[in-house]
């Protein structure tokens, strides 16, 4: 059941999401393509979203004003062809080497099943850690570098959880605790990042 502390805590990894986000864009905004950095904007904002979406839902719920289940629905799909976009823009900056490419990308199309998007996630995921991890190791900040890793873990982890029965409570406030911890390491290690020498 979600009460109305948990809804409002769902907030919180969004919070940390988003500043971490406009961060990365701002530093990236010279470092990447036109094209790569159109991809990570429209990735992280599709994130973003697809946050907000499922913690408006919880709110909504918990005040028993209504279920507005489509907000739910729409989490998934959202959130994995975001990470999807900011993945494949992030390995474009650290793995492409002319700056002038365009990249293109292709929505996929309309889905029902949740399996495709659990893969686009995963996927997403391991390019946006990927990417980040090389660029922290080139700008010699290995700390931004371990902090990456230690978050994309944790985010493996939220993978986990949400296969669990979320019928109680205590699962609920463990998956929110492991989702506010490992964004707020994400906006550590963006941190460390994007600090000018």
């Amino acid at each position: 059941m979600v009460s109305i502390p948990m809804a409002l805590v769902d907030f919180i990894p969004v919070i940390l999401y988003c500043l971490s986000a406009v961060m990365l864009q701002k530093d990236f905004y010279d470092r990447m393509s036109k094209g790569a950095f159109a991809l990570f904007s429209a990735g992280t904002i599709m994130s973003i979203i697809a946050g907000l979406f499922k913690a408006t839902w919880k709110l909504l719920f918990a005040l028993d004003l209504c279920d507005f289940d489509r907000l739910n629905k729409a989490f998934l799909p959202l959130q994995s062809v975001g990470f999807v976009l900011a993945g494949i823009a992030l390995l474009a900056m650290v793995f492409v080497k002319n700056k002038g490419t365009s990249l293109h990308s292709v929505a996929p199309a309309v889905y029902a099943g949740t399996g495709l998007f659990i893969v686009l996630m995963i996927l997403g995921l391991c390019g946006m850690f990927l990417g980040l991890s090389v660029e922290a190791k080139r700008r010699k900040k290995i700390s931004a570098m371990v902090l990456f890793i230690i978050t994309f873990i944790f985010m493996l982890m939220m993978g986990y959880l949400s296969s669990k029965n979320f019928e109680k409570a205590s699962m609920n406030w463990i998956s929110e605790g492991v989702n506010v911890i490992g964004w707020s390491i994400f906006l550590i290690g963006t941190k460390i990042l994007t600090q000018k020498p």
